[in-house]
C-alpha cells in the first residue's frame, strides 16, 4: 500500500513479524537505554556541521530527489532507469558531478537532465497557471504534486500538498507519499511533531489501517523522548478502536502492538536479578499482563488467521488458558463463520504454508471490481441487523473509502449516527467530511446545518458553513432555495418573537432579504431560469410576520407580491393542523407526497427543531412504506401478465392439437365457434334490462352509453319524457364558451392529456408555463356538466415564448406526461401531423422490447453504458405514463450500436429475455381521402360458416312481403338484391303500430 500496490503482506499475522522484529529491536533499544534520545540520520554527509541555508536547501532537495528515487526504484523493478524519469543521484553533489563527467561523454548527461528539468519547469508553471484559474480540478493538483517531488523542491510540494488537502481529502496513497517524504527529512524534535501533526491529519480523512500501521511504527521510534512510551501505547490504542474490528486488515494493528509490548517483557528479562520482589511485580508482571491482555482482547474477536494466534498464544503463555477466553474464542469464530461470505464478496484470502505453521502467509486480494458498491451495501445491511454500532460504524468507513463520491452513502451513514449514537464530535466529523467529498449535494449541507444546530454548535460557525455551502456549486437552480430555506428556519428558531424587536429577529429579515436579492441575481443569471419559481421563500416569511410578529402591513406586502405571480395559500391553526398533517401522513393513500409536503412546510415556518425531527422521521417512513407498496403493485401486475400470457399459450396450444387430431372438419369448426362464443359471451358487457312501455330518452341512452362502454351492469329507472328534459337541463351548467382566435395560433400552444380530476387547472399550469415567458391566457376546456376534459390552450405574449414551451413535453404533471403541441386549425392544415421522432432506419439507434415494467431509466441506462456512449434514452409509455416494456436507446455511432445488438439481445432483465435491433419503425399508414376508397363487396352472404344465430331475420312474419325474386340470365336468385328491394320498400312504422302488432292475440 506504502508503494500503491494492491495487496499489503502486514495484513497477517505471519507478514506482520518482520516488522515485528524492527519493533522488538526498537522498543528493546528503548528500554535499554531509555535516557538516550534518538538521532534521526543525517541527509547526507554533506549536511554535516553546514550552517548556511542555501546549502540546507540543497541537501533537503537531494534527499527528497533520492527519496522519489528509491520510491520508483521498489515500485517499477530492478530493472528501472532513474535518469528515465529524471531523477540524477547526484543532483546537488558537485563532486560526483564532476566525477562523472570525467568518466563519461563530456557534457552528455548533463545536457540531456537539463533538457529534462526544463520541461518539467514549463509544465509545472502550466499547472500552476490552471490552478489559479480553477483551484478545484484534482487531477491538476496530483500532477503538479508529482512534478514538484520529481525536481525536489521541497517547499513547493509542501505548499501544494497543504493546499490541496484543505480542499479534498487525500487517498491513503498520497497521504502514505507525504508522510514518508518528510519522516525522511525529519532531523529534530520539531520535525518529529510537524510529521505527529500530520499523521493525526492523515487519519481523519478514511479509514486507512495501513496509515495507522505507519503511524504506530513511527511513534516507536520516539519512545526514548519524554512521554514516548505512552505516545506509542496512545497511537496504538486508537488505532485498536478505529480499525481493529477490520476482519481482514485488522490483524496486522493487533501483532504491531502485541509484539511491540513482547520486546519491552524481552529487555526487561536481563535486569530481573537485580529487582526487589515489589519491584519485580511492578514492573516485569504487570508488563507480562499487558501481553496476556491483548492475546485476549484479540482472540475474542473475529478476525482472519485466528487460529495461527491462538496458537501463538498457547506457546506463549506458561499457564493453561482460561475457560472464559476458550469460550470467547470459539464465539468469534462462530461469528467469523458469518461474516466470510461477505469478505469474501470484497476480498479473496489465501494462506501458504511456509516451514512451520506459525510462519504462514495470509495474501489478501481484492474479488470484485471497485467500487463494489453493492458488495458494500449488503455487508451493510447485514450489520445493521446485528445492531453493533462499532461494527456499523466500522463497515460504513470501509465502504465510504472506496465510494466516498456516493451522496447517498454519506447520507445514510450520517442519518444512522444522527438518530443512533448522537456523539457530537463523531456526527459532526462524518457531516464535515461528506460535504468536502460531495460540494455539490445539497442534502448532505443540509443535514450539516441541522446537526450543527442540534449539537449547539455557535452561531458564527453555523453562518460560516452555511457561506462555504452558497459557494459549493450546486448544479440545480432549486438546491440553493433549500439551502436558504434550511438556514432561515435555523434563524427562526433563534428569535425570541415575545419581544418586539431584538437582533436575532432583525437578523432574520436581513436574511430574508438578501435570500430574495440572492436568487433573483446571482441564481438566475447562472440557471437562466428562476430558482424560487413557487415563491417559497416569500411565503414563508409573510408567514412568519402574519403569524409570529403581528405585521399585518408587511405580511400584506409580500402576499400582494406573490399573488402577482400566481401563488396564493391558506393557512389555519398551527396545533390542530399538526395533529391533523400527522394523522393524514399515517392514513392517506392518495398522493402521500403532497400530503408529507404540506407538514415539512408547516414544520419549517412554525415548528421547533424537535418538530421538524420527527416530521421528517414520518414523512420519511410514510415515503418507504408508499414505495414498497407500489413496487408490490408492479410486481402482482408482472405476475398477472405472465399468467395472461402462459394462459393464452395453453389454450393456442390446445386448439393446435384438436385442429391437427380432428378427423371431422365440421366438428372441429363448430368446436372452435363454441370456444369463441364462449369467449365473447365473457367479454361482451351486460345488456339492459328490458324496458316495457317506455321510450330511451337522450339522457338514458348517454348514461347507458357510457355504463355500456366500461363494462358495468346498471337497473336505469327512466322517468317521463317531459320530466327527463328537465333532469337533463338541471345538469347542464352555464359555462362560458369562448371562440378560438385562430390569428393568434403562433403563440398559442394546445396542452393535452391533463388529468380529468385536476382542480383549478389555470392556477396548477400558470407557474409551470410562466418559466417559458409571459402568460396572457390559459383557456381550460370544460364540459357541459362543468367537468375537465383534459385540455387546455396557452396563450403566450411573444412567439419564442410559445415555441420554448413545446420543450415542455411529456412533462409529468400529477402522475401523466403532458402533451405539448402548436396550435394549428386541422380543417385548415388537414395533412398537418405532429410526430416527434423519425420513421425511417437509423443505425446508430437501438430498439428494445420485453422490457419489465419496473424498469427504470437509470437501470437501463446503466446496462447500455457498458457498450458504449449513450447519448439519448427514451421509455415508451402509453398515455397515462406507465411503462409499455419498450425503450429506444440512442448510442454516439452505428459501431457501437452495432456491438451493443450482439451483446444485449437475448439478455435477461430481472427474469424477462429482452430482444434489442437497430430501429427500423415501419412506415406509418397515410389514412386514405374518402374519395379514393372502394366500396367493400362481401364474399358471402352469410359469411364462411353459413347462417348465423345473430344474422336471423327478426322481422314480424305478418309485415314480411313475399316477393318474387328476379333470377338471373345464367344462375340463382341475387340473394342481396332481394333483401335489399324488401327493406327499402317496406313502410315505415311507429311506436303504435308496434304496439298493436305485440297486443294481437
Amino acid at each position: 500500500a506504502r508503494h500503491g500496490q494492491p495487496d499489503d503482506r502486514r495484513a497477517s499475522a505471519g507478514e506482520g513479524r518482520p516488522e515485528s522484529r524492527r519493533l522488538r529491536n526498537m522498543a528493546t533499544a528503548a528500554a535499554s537505554s531509555a535516557s538516550e534520545p534518538e538521532v534521526e540520520p543525517r541527509a547526507g554527509p554533506e549536511a554535516e556541521g553546514e550552517e548556511d541555508e542555501a546549502k540546507a536547501a540543497s541537501v533537503e532537495r537531494k534527499v527528497l530527489s533520492r527519496a522519489v528515487a528509491a520510491d520508483a526504484a521498489k515500485t517499477k523493478g530492478p530493472g528501472w532507469d532513474p535518469q528515465q524519469e529524471g531523477v540524477s543521484e547526484s543532483d546537488g553533489d558537485e563532486e560526483d558531478a564532476m566525477a562523472s563527467s570525467a568518466e563519461s561523454s563530456p557534457g552528455e548527461d548533463e545536457w540531456e537532465y537539463d533538457e529534462e528539468e526544463e520541461k518539467n519547469q514549463l509544465e509545472i508553471q502550466r499547472l500552476e497557471e490552471q490552478l489559479s484559474i480553477n483551484g478545484y480540478d484534482y487531477n491538476c493538483h496530483v500532477e503538479l504534486i508529482r512534478l514538484l517531488r520529481l525536481e525536489g523542491e521541497l517547499n513547493k510540494v509542501r505548499m501544494a500538498r497543504q493546499k490541496m488537502s484543505e480542499l479534498f481529502p487525500l487517498t491513503e496513497e498520497l497521504w502514505l507519499e507525504w508522510l514518508h517524504d518528510e519522516i525522511s527529512m525529519a532531523m529534530d524534535g520539531l520535525d518529529r511533531e510537524h510529521v505527529y501533526e500530520l499523521f493525526e491529519r492523515a487519519v481523519k480523512d478514511y479509514i486507512c489501517p495501513n496509515i495507522w500501521l505507519e503511524y504506530g511504527q513511527y511513534s516507536v521510534g520516539g519512545i526514548g523522548q519524554k512521554g514516548g512510551l505512552e505516545k506509542v501505547r496512545s497511537v496504538f490504542e486508537r488505532a485498536l478502536s478505529s480499525v481493529g474490528l477490520h476482519v481482514t486488515k485488522g490483524l496486522a494493528i493487533w501483532e504491531a502492538y502485541r509484539e511491540f509490548e513482547s520486546a519491552i517483557v524481552e529487555a526487561a528479562r536481563p535486569i530481573a536479578a537485580f529487582l526487589s520482589p515489589s519491584d519485580w511485580e511492578q514492573t516485569f508482571d504487570s508488563q507480562l499482563e499487558k501481553v496476556h491482555s491483548l492475546f485476549r482482547r484479540q482472540l475474542a474477536i473475529p478476525l482472519y488467521d485466528m487460529e495461527a494466534t491462538f496458537a501463538e498464544y498457547e506457546e506463549w503463555s506458561e499457564d493453561p488458558i482460561p475457560e472464559s477466553v476458550l469460550q470467547n474464542y470459539q464465539k468469534a469464530l462462530e461469528q467469523l463463520e458469518k461474516y466470510k461470505p461477505y469478505e469474501e464478496a470484497l476480498y479473496i484470502v489465501t494462506e501458504f504454508a511456509a516451514r512451520c505453521p506459525a510462519c504462514a502467509v495470509m495474501i489478501v486480494t481484492l474479488q470484485a471490481e471497485a467500487p463494489r458498491l453493492a458488495e458494500y451495501q449488503a455487508y451493510i445491511d447485514f450489520e445493521m441487523k446485528i445492531g453493533d454500532p462499532a461494527r456499523i460504524q466500522l463497515i460504513f468507513e470501509r465502504a465510504l473509502v472506496e465510494n466516498c463520491l456516493v451522496p447517498d452513502l454519506w447520507i445514510r451513514y450520517s442519518r444512522y449516527l444522527d438518530r443512533q449514537l448522537k456523539v457530537k464530535d463523531l456526527v459532526l466529523s462524518v457531516h464535515s467530511r461528506a460535504v468536502r467529498n460531495c460540494p455539490w449535494t445539497v442534502a448532505l449541507w443540509s443535514r450539516y446545518l441541522l446537526a450543527m444546530e442540534r449539537h449547539g454548535v455557535d452561531h458564527q460557525m453555523i453562518s460560516a458553513t452555511f457561506e462555504n455551502a452558497l459557494s459549493a456549486g450546486f448544479i440545480q437552480a432549486t438546491d440553493y432555495v433549500e439551502i436558504w430555506q434550511v438556514y432561515l428556519d435555523y434563524l427562526r428558531r433563534r428569535v425570541d418573537f415575545r419581544q418586539d424587536s431584538s437582533k436575532e429577529l432583525e437578523e432574520l429579515r436581513s436574511m430574508y432579504t438578501r435570500a430574495l436579492e440572492y436568487l433573483q441575481q446571482e441564481v438566475e443569471e447562472r440557471f437562466s431560469e428562476s430558482g424560487d419559481p413557487s415563491c417559497l421563500i416569500m411565503q414563508s416569511w409573510a408567514r412568519v410576520e402574519a403569524r409570529l410578529c403581528n405585521n399585518m402591513q408587511k405580511a400584506r406586502e409580500l402576499w400582494d407580491s406573490i399573488m402577482t405571480r400566481g401563488n396564493a395559500k391558506a393557512h389555519g391553526d398551527t396545533q390542530h393542523c399538526r395533529k391533523a398533517l400527522h394523522r393524514a401522513v399515517q392514513c392517506t393513500s392518495d398522493y402521500p407526497e403532497h400530503v408529507c409536503e404540506v407538514l415539512l412546510t408547516m414544520e419549517r415556518t412554525e415548528g421547533t427543531l424537535e418538530d421538524w425531527d420527527v416530521a421528517i422521521q414520518k414523512t420519511e417512513t410514510r415515503l418507504a412504506r408508499a414505495a414498497e407498496k407500489e413496487a408490490a403493485l408492479v410486481q402482482q401486475e408482472e405476475e398477472r401478465a405472465e399468467q395472461r400470457k402462459k394462459v393464452r399459450a395453453e389454450k393456442k396450444a390446445l386448439k393446435k392439437k384438436k385442429k391437427t387430431r380432428g378427423a371431422d372438419k365440421r366438428k372441429a369448426d363448430e368446436e372452435e365457434e363454441r370456444e369463441w362464443g364462449e369467449e365473447e359471451e365473457e367479454e361482451q358487457p351486460c345488456k339492459r334490462r328490458r324496458l316495457d312501455n317506455s321510450v330511451a330518452s337522450e339522457v338514458a341512452a348517454a348514461m347507458e352509453e357510457d355504463t355500456e362502454l366500461a363494462g358495468k351492469c346498471v337497473t336505469i329507472d327512466v322517468a317521463p319524457p317531459s320530466k327527463q328534459k328537465e333532469k337533463a337541463a338541471s345538469l347542464k351548467l352555464d359555462m362560458p364558451k369562448v371562440a378560438h382566435d385562430s390569428s393568434k395560433d403562433s403563440v398559442t400552444v394546445f396542452v393535452s392529456n391533463l388529468p380529468y380530476s385536476m382542480d383549478e387547472p389555470e392556477v396548477k399550469l400558470r407557474p409551470l408555463f410562466e418559466a417559458c415567458g409571459e402568460v396572457v391566457q390559459i383557456r381550460p376546456v370544460f364540459s357541459n356538466r362543468g367537468d375537465f376534459r383534459g385540455y387546455c390552450y396557452v396563450e403566450f405574449k411573444e412567439e419564442k415564448s410559445a415555441r420554448q414551451a413545446l420543450e415542455l413535453d411529456r412533462k409529468n404533471v400529477e402522475g401523466r406526461p403532458m402533451f405539448v403541441s402548436p396550435c394549428v386549425d386541422k380543417s385548415k392544415n388537414p395533412d398537418f401531423k405532429v410526430f416527434r421522432y423519425s420513421t425511417t432506419l437509423e443505425k446508430h439507434k437501438l430498439f428494445i422490447s420485453g422490457l419489465p415494467f419496473s424498469c427504470t431509466r437509470e437501470e437501463l441506462e446503466d446496462i447500455c453504458k457498458a457498450h458504449g456512449t449513450v447519448k439519448d434514452l427514451r421509455l415508451v409509455t402509453n398515455r397515462a405514463g406507465k411503462p409499455k416494456g419498450l425503450a429506444y436507446v440512442e448510442y454516439e455511432n452505428e459501431s457501437q450500436a452495432s456491438q451493443a445488438v450482439m451483446k444485449m439481445d437475448g439478455m435477461t432483465i430481472k427474469e424477462n429475455v429482452i430482444k434489442v435491433a437497430i430501429s427500423n419503425p415501419p412506415q406509418r399508414k397515410v389514412p386514405e381521402k374518402p374519395e379514393m376508397r372502394t366500396p367493400m363487396v362481401p364474399r358471402q352472404m352469410y359469411g364462411a360458416r353459413g347462417k348465423g344465430r345473430t344474422q336471423l331475420s327478426l322481422l314480424p312474419r305478418a309485415l314480411q312481403r313475399h316477393s318474387a325474386a328476379p333470377q338471373a340470365e345464367n344462375g340463382p336468385a341475387l340473394g342481396p338484391a332481394v333483401t335489399t328491394s324488401i327493406t327499402t320498400e317496406a313502410p315505415k312504422m311507429s311506436n303504435a303500430d308496434f304496439a298493436k302488432l305485440l297486443l294481437r292475440k
